[in-house]
């Protein structure tokens, strides 16, 4: 399991996900973070405890399916004096549906599920795909400890590329979209599919953090904002099944290292994925956040 943690001092809100052409949208050009992940992964890799603390976070699997190059395995950044190091936040993207640019699920009867593939709240239709569950556990930044009743709203692009709300064709869908409270040990699920990957992103899937399910009805309560990716081979695995054959070759034109999101270094926020084609895949991360 990798662990993703999250600064609300820093962010890339004026990134854009997708450009208005063709149902797909692109990000904008990100400004520079002032936190030098990579660093941080260096000091984790030598601290002594490793292995253990690791562990205790959520250390990525060994038999997890990540990909090759630079798509490396997620790592937890444990700091020696038994806290989370915070990296920036990652922009919501212009089609978030939580009423800070238009549409708003946030405050629709039936968005607290965990199984978001369908519509909800009177609209109809079923996102199609390979299944894929999302887990995530919430902890605290301060001292790692698990976070219970943190709400997560989450959301993503279908197998197309195209945004619930907001792009060309489904519009009168709000489909994956959905907010999950954390348990006593900060743990949370979503059931959905494998988004896809359209042109100048790398395959991601976005989240808010909120302190509860009450606050996260209004998105000026989240206290956190940020992005999954996805590794490449898992990618290359689902992208060869039918209905993703446009994420092919929009998967061939863009890198962890390219993408405006990813680009100054994706192992916090890049999941551990497990499973098959045939049976689904599971993503597991951490996500450590302010208390």
């Amino acid at each position: 399991m990798s662990l993703l943690i999250l600064s609300p001092t820093a962010s890339h809100d004026d990134h854009d996900d997708h450009d208005d052409h063709g149902g797909l949208h692109r990000d904008l050009i990100a400004t520079g973070r002032t936190i030098d992940r990579r660093a941080m992964l260096r000091m984790a890799a030598s601290l002594g405890a490793g292995f253990g603390a690791l562990q205790l976070l959520g250390c990525s699997d060994s038999s997890a399916v990540t990909g090759t190059g630079t798509d490396t395995e997620g790592v937890s950044p444990v700091n020696n004096n038994g806290t989370c190091s915070r990296v920036p936040e990652e922009t919501a993207g212009p089609y978030p549906g939580d009423g800070s640019n238009g549409a708003n699920v946030l405050n629709q009867t039936g968005v607290v599920r965990s199984d978001i593939r369908s519509s909800f709240a009177g609209l109809s239709g079923t996102a199609v795909g390979i299944p894929l569950t999302v887990n995530l556990t919430i902890v605290s930044a301060s001292s790692c400890s698990p976070l219970a009743n943190r709400a997560v709203y989450l959301w993503h692009c279908d197998r197309a590329g195209n945004y619930s709300l907001y792009s060309s064709g489904v519009t009168n869908q709000n489909y994956l979209r959905g907010v999950q409270a954390a348990d006593a040990n900060g743990r949370l699920s979503f059931t959905t599919i494998f988004p896809g990957c359209y042109a100048g992103r790398w395959p991601h899937i976005h989240f808010e953090v909120f302190q509860s399910l009450t606050a996260a009805s209004d998105v000026r309560n989240k206290v956190a904002t940020s992005q999954i990716a996805l590794p490449k081979a898992t990618c290359d695995l689902v992208y060869a099944t039918s209905g993703y054959e446009s994420s092919v070759r929009n998967l061939a034109g863009v890198t962890l290292a390219s993408d405006n999101v990813f680009s100054d270094g994706a192992s916090l926020q890049l999941a551990t994925v497990t499973g098959s084609v045939t049976e689904g895949f599971t993503a597991t991360l951490t996500v450590a956040v302010a208390v």
